[in-house]
């Protein structure tokens, strides 16, 4: 774990070379320590998948002192990934009809849609990160049987509440946009909402697991085809 500064306000650590289920438990610790122990002092706290950035102050505290209290607070950061983050579920309508491409994984993994469907379910994802798009959730990782690589061409429209798999991530699209993924199903939940606190459902560090849903419960949670 290393320490460095990031600008006048700002230091950046960085918990390992590659991100993990234990990497990202141990940052979402230090952000849970940070805002605890260090609350007079920090702006704002930014976690990606193996490094977490906090800003500080400068008119609170000299770079030299947030160092030294950002050291202390992040010491014995020992957990197992379990006990650290939300459980939440998301539901998913998989079909051939919002997922174009489960057949394509299908047949890449030499197994059945049914069976991409039901691996996708049986996985707990940690989320890694949040960017591209607000409320665009990296979540890792998933079975090696149905990882695939990004198309070639994106796609220009993705619809919102689109789930997609790229190599061994998964995510849902929160808006609208164009996309390179592939497409295996449609979550009714709204991944960013400006007009909800707070505007996303998940956040760095949070476990999510997928459920399957038909059509008909789809459509009644607010889900758009």
């Amino acid at each position: 774990m290393k320490v460095e500064i990031a600008g006048q306000d700002a230091l950046i650590v960085y918990f390992a070379d590659a991100t993990s289920a234990s990497v990202s438990a141990q940052i979402q610790l230090a952000v849970n320590n940070i805002r605890t122990q260090m609350a007079d002092i920090i702006i704002d706290l930014v976690p990606s998948y193996a490094s977490l950035l906090v800003i500080f102050n400068i008119n609170q505290c000299d770079l030299f002192e947030a160092k030294s209290r950002l050291r202390e607070a992040i010491t014995n950061l020992d957990s197992e990934p379990s006990q650290v983050g939300e459980l939440i579920v998301l539901p998913v309508y998989y079909d051939l009809e919002c997922g174009p491409d489960l057949e394509v994984i299908a047949e890449r993994g030499k197994i059945s849609v049914d069976q991409v469907i039901e691996i996708h379910q049986q996985q707990e994802y940690r989320v890694y990160a949040i960017g591209f798009a607000p409320g665009f959730a990296y979540l890792g990782e998933v079975d090696e049987r149905i990882a695939a690589p990004r198309l070639a061409t994106p796609r220009q429209k993705v619809p919102r509440g689109a789930v997609a798999v790229a190599d061994r991530q998964t995510a849902v699209y929160p808006a609208q946009s164009p996309g390179g993924w592939n497409l295996i199903g449609l979550c009714p939940t709204r991944m960013f909402d400006p007009q909800k606190q707070p505007s996303m459902p998940v956040q760095v560090g949070d476990r999510i697991q997928f459920k399957g849903i038909d059509r008909e419960e789809f459509l009644s949670l607010g889900g758009e085809l």
